[in-house]
């Protein structure tokens, strides 16, 4: 008797292990690669983030190419690309916001700006994007703050999210007024999914031949797989050998 309780033990073990993972899959919430607009760099709980000092010193500007690629502070690559500026616009620059005699901008004093491209010449217009970044592996969600650069008028700020499939995932916008304020009050367009699937973020504006500017990127990557579940599997992975051993 003791031996058949053994042995249909042994055989039963891998129909129960699946049929205990399954159980398991079932209770978690499936995810429904929903995809929701953040206006908070708070809220969007990054745990990476890019800041674009990382480029290079600004003296003070640090001058880019219109496509270029860059790491974030735990080893994600990304690349950057801007459509090439109209004659007499300058390439990408990332300049160091502070009082004057420093540039002001509507960010926080002390923030590091991607900006598109201008012209510092009357009349005050540039590149205006759309600046697009596009990461080596999809990650949960991402967002950053923007401002157009010499606009007085209200305007619109843009955010587009897409897959690896280059499938539109959602457009977003805000409203939003540029200052010279450092009050870090230029506007956040994040996106988040339940899912890691976003590949790349577009971001624009509505005003036409006027530069914009970015601050850090926030990015929430691919979490790590579940410790419950590792010890789930493990736990099954043990006992199987065990109950081999008693064969």
């Amino acid at each position: 008797m003791e031996t058949k309780l053994i042995n249909f033990s042994n055989k039963g073990l891998s129909g129960i292990i699946i049929a205990a993972l399954t159980a398991l899959v079932a209770v978690l919430p499936l995810p429904a690669k929903a995809l929701t607009f953040v206006t908070d760099r708070t809220a969007l709980k990054g745990n990476d983030l890019i800041d674009w000092s990382s480029l290079g010193e600004t003296n003070p500007f640090k001058v880019l190419p219109n496509s270029f690629s860059a790491k974030s502070q735990r080893s994600l690559s990304l690349n950057v690309d801007i459509p090439l500026p109209q004659p007499g616009v300058s390439a990408p620059l990332v300049f160091h916001t502070l009082p004057t005699p420093g540039i002001a901008t509507d960010f926080a004093s002390g923030d590091y700006i991607l900006l598109t491209g201008a012209k510092f010449n009357p009349p005050l217009d540039g590149n205006a994007g759309p600046l697009s970044i596009t990461f080596d592996k999809p990650v949960k969600s991402a967002g950053t703050q923007l401002a157009v650069a010499f606009e007085l008028n209200p305007y619109k700020a843009f955010v587009s999210a897409f897959d690896d499939a280059n499938q539109e995932l959602g457009t977003f916008s805000l409203d939003a007024v540029s200052s010279l304020a450092l009050d870090n009050s230029a506007v956040f367009l994040g996106v988040s999914s339940d899912i890691a699937n976003i590949k790349r973020l577009v971001f624009s504006s509505s005003v036409a031949n006027r530069p914009f500017g970015i601050n850090k990127l926030s990015i929430t990557a691919v979490p790590e797989p579940s410790f419950t579940f590792g010890l789930i599997a493990l736990g099954a992975v043990t006992l199987k050998r065990k109950l081999n051993r008693i064969k």
